[in-house]
């Protein structure tokens, strides 16, 4: 059985369904495997736990906002 694993910031209930949905459906399409095998989890991290050039993503969001 196929396994999707996506790692992600803060997403709403409303974004996690539509992620499923949609991640599936193009995977089964590509793959030829019906839909109702694949396995989709989805990992929420803090943006304190992401870093990108020697910043965290919290720091570049209050910046980009600013």
């Amino acid at each position: 059985m196929p396994y999707i694993s996506v790692e992600s910031g803060a997403l709403t209930a409303e974004q996690k369904k539509e992620l499923i949905e949609r991640l599936t459906a193009t995977a089964a399409e590509i793959i030829h495997i019906p839909a109702q095998f694949f396995t989709v989890t989805i990992k929420e991290l803090p943006d304190e736990n992401f870093g990108i050039g020697g910043k965290s993503i919290d720091e570049i969001k209050r910046n980009y906002k600013s």
